[in-house]
């Protein structure tokens, strides 16, 4: 890749942190793509994208942003002149007026997806067993032990605010459709690249594809950077 071409920013989702992108940041590396990864306070929705704009502050030149799973949300609320593409990875593309749990839970789940709550301290968290069942059953044991150790718990206040105009209906978007995806239904994602007009890539991996099929995810972001450079 030349000197002036795109960043690639990539925002984590909910149970995760920027670790789960590693498999994802070495592929892209390998081939001299600069990335940058960092760690979502998941407390509010308005701080995960003030946390994402600091980042994009920091970033020289333009960018393509990427989004797993509730990061979705963040990365289509950034007002930052600097992203040129969009990459949803079984993201949440909430329109505006609309919050992250409306589309989250707008089609009914299959029986493989946990039961979420907020615990006596008002986090979301995911059981553990959730790692092996819903959130990344393509893993190694040793893999869902390492995730389940390491989760990140959400804030209601994250899923539960109604967004703004969302970045996607100004700015190319991607999104890498999971068919065995036990946490968001296959059919919730269809809808949501449908009507964001994303360039669609489907494929048979669970939830979290930067870790049990990194290609896949490398393959959709360089399509990405490559259009927005055209």
């Amino acid at each position: 890749m030349n000197a002036n071409a795109a960043t690639v920013v990539l925002a984590h989702g909910a149970w995760a942190d920027e670790s789960s992108w590693a498999k994802a940041v070495d592929l892209l590396q390998s081939k001299h793509i600069k990335t940058v990864t960092f760690r979502l306070p998941l407390s509010s929705l308005g701080n995960d994208v003030a946390a994402l704009d600091q980042v994009l502050e920091r970033t020289d030149g333009p960018v393509v942003l990427v989004g797993h799973a509730y990061a979705g949300a963040v990365i289509a609320a950034t007002r930052s002149d600097k992203v040129k593409a969009l990459v949803y990875i079984a993201a949440l593309a909430p329109d505006q007026g609309e919050t992250v749990a409306d589309v989250f839970y707008r089609y009914e789940h299959d029986d493989k997806a946990p039961k979420l709550a907020p615990d006596s301290d008002g986090w979301i968290r995911l059981p553990k067993e959730a790692f092996a069942t819903a959130f990344a059953q393509h893993a190694t044991e040793r893999e869902q032990s390492a995730l389940a150790a390491a989760q990140l718990p959400i804030s209601p206040a994250c899923i539960t605010v109604a967004v703004d105009q969302p970045l996607w209906k100004t700015v190319p978007t991607w999104y890498l459709v999971a068919e065995h995806d036990h946490m968001i239904p296959e059919k919730t994602q269809r809808f949501m690249a449908a009507r964001m007009k994303a360039h669609v890539s489907s494929h048979p991996v669970d939830h979290l594809p930067s870790l049990t099929a990194p290609e896949l995810v490398e393959k959709i972001i360089i399509d990405a950077l490559r259009q927005s450079e055209a």
